[in-house]
This record gives structure tokens, sequence and C-alpha cells, in this order.
């Protein structure tokens, strides 16, 4: 188990501020399921799929010295992936809030059909819980991650 408090805040931003770490040469690294990524994906130039149940194994794979931005569906699996690569000492890792829902809200490219969140999905997290209150500060403001 990592200990979240030892670790610090995770980074977290979004899309927009993502758009423009992957044209300054940031990776993205997408954690969804292969058959996810097969139905639809980010069109970007720079991303790796690493599914969250096998970052355990593969986290060796991505490189320490770039920016890395990890992503999902809706932001709660890359949170944990990012709190991972925290632990195995990476400093340059984000969160991209929202995930690939807020992506295709905010319009941004995709490969595959666009779909919209069901209705429960967009009042609670991948976990079941509660969904995460939205910043007051606004999308692209830089915000913690708290537990």
């Amino acid at each position: 188990m990592i200990d979240h408090q030892t670790l610090g805040d995770a980074k977290q931003v979004c899309p927009t501020t993502t758009q423009r770490l992957v044209r300054e040469g940031a990776l993205l690294v997408d954690v969804r399921e292969r058959d996810e990524v097969a139905s639809i994906t980010f069109d970007v130039p720079a991303i790796v799929n690493i599914p969250l149940f096998e970052m355990e194994q593969r986290w060796s794979e991505l490189p320490k010295d770039r920016e890395l931005v990890l992503v999902c569906e809706s932001g709660e699996r890359s949170l944990k992936a990012t709190y991972y690569l925290q632990f195995r000492g990476f400093t340059h890792v984000s969160n991209m809030e929202g995930g690939l829902l807020k992506w295709m809200r905010k319009g941004f490219p995709v490969i595959g059909k666009r779909y919209e969140a069901p209705a429960a999905a967009t009042t609670s997290s991948c976990c079941g819980g509660p969904a995460p209150v939205a910043s007051p500060t606004g999308c692209c403001a830089p915000t913690s991650a708290k537990e």
C-alpha cells in the first residue's frame, strides 16, 4: 500500500494543459485496458498503453527523464498510477484530471467513436465512491489530489 501522505500530493493537469505538455514533448501514458484503448483513444503523437494492472511489472519501461501525463477514462485509475510512479521515484509525472471523458467534452481529438459517460458515471467515481468535487479555480488551474 502506498502512503500518499509520505509521497505528497500528485500534480493534476487539465486536458488543455495536457495538450500543451504533449506539444512540448511529454509522453501520455494511458492506463486503461487494451479493449478500452482499441475502441477509442487520444489522438496524440506520443502515447503508450500500460494498463493499470500491469503497471507494477512494466513501470521500468517509462522514461524518468521525460514529462509523463497519466490518463484513463475518468482520471481515477491514472491518479493511482501517478502515485505509484511517484513511489518509484518519478518526479516528472502528472495526472490528467477528468480523463478521456473531459478530453472529449472539450472537443479534443480522439481516434474512434466519441461517446458520453452514462449518468451514473458522472455522479460517482470508477471505484463506486462519490465523484471528486470540481476545482473552484477552473480546469486549468494546477490542483492537488487529496485522499
